[in-house]
């Protein structure tokens, strides 16, 4: 018996028209919010590249951040504090102080990496941005594009970067080289697919909340792949900077 049906082909393969309209719109709604968590994100790192050049050309800033130990470590304390909140509050705040919080951290982010212009040369620190954002955009286009389910690689990978910080913490006292190098081969790995797993988990958060909610998820997406988008950063440059 033949079951062809002539409006399939204008429909996706969806069983009416109305149906396939809902998708369409369903596909605007997500691509939507996802050019929103780019944007925002994007805005946040580039908030922290400014103030991380601004302070590292001002030797009283420097002098300010890296001279106290208590300075230094209370801006690690209050990054880890904003993400904290900014995660496990995000349904308590509303979206404009989430995203006032979240470019907070930017900017604080911003203090503390200012000390890269002093580790590592400008053509280690350039090289390492632009393969950085081709490595990051390859797999955030792949996590949105995907149909693969990636939940269980996510799971795994959550797992090893618990491993990957014991590691981290174990080496500052051992100070071996050879284990550095690992770490940050490790840490490249973990972040490439921590990229391609966050970009999916936002476009499925945006395609289960309404436009009430669409500026914490944009908010929330934009941190995730913000902090996917600076590790991965960081243990590039960690790579490309070894020799100098």
């Amino acid at each position: 018996m033949n079951n062809y049906n002539p409006s399939q082909p204008f429909n996706n393969g969806y069983a009416t028209a109305a149906e396939a309209q809902a998708q369409r719109s369903l596909s605007s709604y997500v691509a939507k919010v996802m050019r929103r968590v780019y944007a925002k994100m994007f805005a946040g790192l580039l908030l922290t590249a400014v103030i991380s050049f601004l302070v590292a050309s001002s030797p009283a800033m420097i002098q300010l951040i890296y001279s106290s130990k208590i300075v230094f470590f209370g801006l690690i304390i209050a990054e880890l504090a904003l993400v904290f909140a900014i995660s496990g509050a995000i349904n308590k705040l509303s979206s404009t102080t989430a995203s006032l919080l979240f470019y907070l951290y930017a900017a604080i982010n911003g203090l503390v990496l200012s000390s890269i212009f002093f580790a590592y040369s400008p053509a280690a620190i350039t090289l390492t941005f632009v393969v950085t954002s081709a490595t990051f955009g390859a797999m955030t286009i792949f996590g949105y594009v995907t149909r693969q389910d990636l939940s269980k690689i996510g799971s795994i990978l959550f797992m090893a970067l618990i491993g990957l910080i014991i590691a981290s913490v174990v080496n500052i006292f051992l100070a071996s080289s050879a284990m550095d190098f690992i770490i940050s081969i490790v840490g490249v790995l973990i972040f490439v697919g921590l990229t391609a797993w966050d970009t999916q988990k936002i476009k499925q958060m945006a395609s289960m909340t309404d436009s009430t909610q669409a500026g914490k998820v944009a908010t929330m997406g934009a941190l995730s792949l913000y902090l996917d988008f600076s590790n991965l950063f960081l243990y590039l440059l960690r790579l490309f900077g070894r020799n100098d």
